[in-house]
């Protein structure tokens, strides 16, 4: 059996291809080896030992290059701990207990300087962490070779797949906000060298629930279908901003030579499951948006982690070395 791992924003996320599960990164932090094995075989059926292959992401992923297997990657596949998003200790507790247990694992790498995407876009350190890799890969096994995929949920992410190989991608510190996270403007920055918060900091605060009075990605979705206008305007808002960052990578597309009617616009995270947004999108686009989910991208780790047990060298442009 194959299973995918994605370690989000707020959740660690399992599957394979009859079901998945999700668990907070919070609850994460504090799990068992024995307990976390348990809900594999309890949520997905699969024993330990049944596991042939297992693929996982971690953070940003921009300490690797290539697909390699878990005992082969150094620092967690990160140049260094810090960077944009909160550290919980979720994510860590699962990649340290997989490592540990024994099981065939690969870790994913990200989307950044040095990855092999359009030249261009190296002027950013980095372009997406890499469980956008797994959405990617589970669009890619529905027979589409050309896309865009933005994924919407505390914070926005863009990628580009041009002829089955990721051309470029747009990470969350630069262009369109999430719920919780975005990119600095002069007020953050005024912020920051003021010495009130770390960029960090700043970055974690900088999504439209900014200027609502919820505090939860929840909170907001709900008082939307109340009808509350803040929620309205903050979801006009990421429909607005995220179609601006999917048209930008049109223009990548584009460059690649790729023709509308083979470019397909796809959205995943949480805010994707709310038809109201993916109707706006659509509609700034003019043009057929298809929202595939939260659990994308664990589902596409465990059709990757499928197809690289049975001897797949490449993945969507990334050089499998195991």
């Amino acid at each position: 059996m194959f299973i995918g791992v994605d370690h989000g924003t707020t959740a660690i996320r399992f599957a394979n291809r009859d079901a998945y599960f999700e668990i907070t990164r919070g609850e994460a932090a504090e799990i068992e080896e024995e307990t976390l094995f348990g809900r594999i075989k309890s949520e997905l059926g699969v024993d330990r030992d049944e596991i042939k292959m297992l693929a996982m992401t971690y953070s940003m992923g921009d300490g690797i290059e290539s697909i390699l297997p878990i005992d082969k990657v150094r620092n967690r596949g990160l140049i260094e701990q810090t960077g944009a998003g909160e550290h919980i200790g979720g994510g860590t507790r699962i990649f340290d207990l997989m490592r540990a247990s024994g099981v065939p694992a690969v870790v994913i790498p990200g989307v950044h300087r040095g990855s092999g995407c359009d030249l261009r876009l190296d002027v950013f350190s980095h372009g997406a962490s890499p469980e956008k890799i797994g959405i990617a890969y589970h669009i890619y096994k529905r027979g589409v070779q050309s896309f865009i995929v933005s994924d919407i949920s505390s914070n926005t992410v863009t990628v580009a797949v041009a002829y089955g190989r990721v051309v470029g991608a747009i990470d969350a510190c630069i262009f369109a906000p999430g719920i919780h996270h975005g990119p600095l403007d002069v007020e953050a920055i005024r912020t920051v060298d003021a010495g009130r918060c770390t960029a960090n900091e700043a970055f974690a605060h900088a999504g439209v629930i900014k200027d609502t009075p919820y505090e939860t990605m929840v909170e907001l979705i709900n008082a939307y279908r109340e009808g509350k206008g803040d929620a309205v305007r903050a979801l006009d808002t990421v429909a607005l901003l995220s179609a601006m960052e999917i048209a930008s990578m049109v223009v990548l597309m584009e460059d690649y030579g790729v023709e509308p009617a083979n470019r397909q616009i796809y959205l995943s995270g949480t805010i994707s499951e709310v038809e109201y947004v993916a109707t706006q999108i659509g509609k700034h686009l003019r043009t057929q948006v298809v929202s595939i989910g939260r659990m994308s991208a664990a589902l596409g780790l465990s059709e990757m982690a499928k197809d690289i047990y049975n001897g797949k060298k490449d993945v969507i442009g990334i050089k499998v070395e195991i």
